[in-house]
């Protein structure tokens, strides 16, 4: 008998069986999709920088210094026709506060420097996030040089110059003809006639240089502009080369910042920090001393006119544009034929 075909059989049916079940199981298996792992979306973009300009605040007193220069340079010697014309002047050109002076005109001279494109660009594209534009603030209050390693610094430079010392340069130069006219106006019977309440006139024109400088909505609205680049202020300079005074360094500082967006109206407090200037301020500081002292002793109306042209706009003017590294002119003696006045200034006061 032969008992192996039943088993061969039975191994065949078991072996069939299991070759039709394999790949059933095996496309099963394939039927079943792996998970996705999703790659997590990219972190935002960081918020873009604000927009360019000064708290409104220094724009005012920006705008007060400008408004002072430009009326203390149109005072010109033919308005000396009495001795209230010559009052009048003098308590007007002799009222500025010389720490509000300084911080208007370190403001105004940060809205020139912001004319320069390049210069903002460059600030504005290392600033890339809040937190590298709080640290770049911090590097540039605590180090001037910091400003001037980027491109286009000489050229905003050049124009925080001019803006300063270039103002100081023009109100020196009305000085001179102020100064001169105080000899020329001799010859009029009025301006030998004695000051009316000389006390009470010192005290005025001391009066008028407390407290801080009014702003002129006129400039404000002028200097928006230009420092948001929507107008050209309309200064020009060649770049200024190193080295740098701390005046015009001190613009440069106020200058980045708000083209990085960080000058605004809560950093006000801090900011005035970069609107100071000690060597500035101590020059004048001595021409107000030299003011009043000068004041003190003048008798005839033609003697204010002498301390009007003398330490308010020469003495002035001198320190703005010393300070921001300008060339003072030579002044020229006058001609051999030029007759002498016929009473020196010096001497009534020597005489009083």
């Amino acid at each position: 008998m032969n008992w192996v075909k039943p088993a061969r059989l039975v191994a065949t049916v078991v072996l069939a069986a299991t070759a039709v079940a394999l790949p059933a199981m095996d496309s099963s298996a394939r039927s079943k999709k792996q998970p996705v792992v999703e790659a997590p979306p990219p972190p935002p973009p960081p918020p873009p920088a604000g927009a360019v300009g000064l708290p409104d605040r220094l724009l005012g007193d920006a705008s007060a210094y400008a408004a002072y220069l430009q009326r203390a340079t149109a005072t010109s010697p033919s308005g000396f026709t009495s001795g209230a014309a010559v009052s009048q002047a003098l308590k007007e050109d002799a009222a500025y506060d010389p720490d509000a002076l300084i911080r208007g005109a370190v403001a105004y001279a940060a809205v020139a420097a912001l004319q320069d494109p390049t210069f903002v660009a460059e600030i504005r594209a290392a600033g890339t996030s809040p937190e590298n534009r709080q640290l770049m603030v911090g590097y540039i209050i605590r180090d001037p040089a910091y400003v001037f390693m980027f491109k286009g610094s000489a050229a905003a430079a050049g124009l925080a110059k001019e803006a300063l010392g270039g103002a100081g340069l023009r109100l020196y130069s009305a000085g001179k003809a102020i100064k001169q006219s105080a000899y020329d106006v001799q010859h009029q019977t009025w301006s030998k006639e004695d000051v009316v309440d000389r006390p009470g006139r010192l005290a005025a024109v001391k009066a008028s240089a407390r407290g801080p400088m009014p702003a002129a909505s006129e400039q404000t609205d002028i200097l928006q502009r230009a420092a948001t680049g929507a107008a050209p202020l309309g200064i020009s300079a060649a770049p200024a080369s190193p080295p740098y005074t701390p005046l015009v360094a001190r613009a440069l500082q106020l200058a980045a910042i708000a083209a990085m967006g960080e000058a605004t109206d809560a950093a006000y407090d801090r900011l005035t920090y970069l609107t100071s200037d000690a060597s500035t301020s101590t020059c004048l500081n001595m021409a107000k001393l030299n003011l009043y002292q000068c004041l003190a002793v003048s008798k005839p109306h033609y003697e204010d006119i002498f301390c009007l042209g003398q330490h308010v706009m020469l003495d002035t003017g001198s320190c703005l544009a010393r300070n921001a590294g300008m060339d003072m002119p030579v002044d020229a003696p006058p001609p051999a034929s030029s007759p002498a006045p016929k009473t020196s200034v010096r001497a009534s006061r020597a005489r009083g």
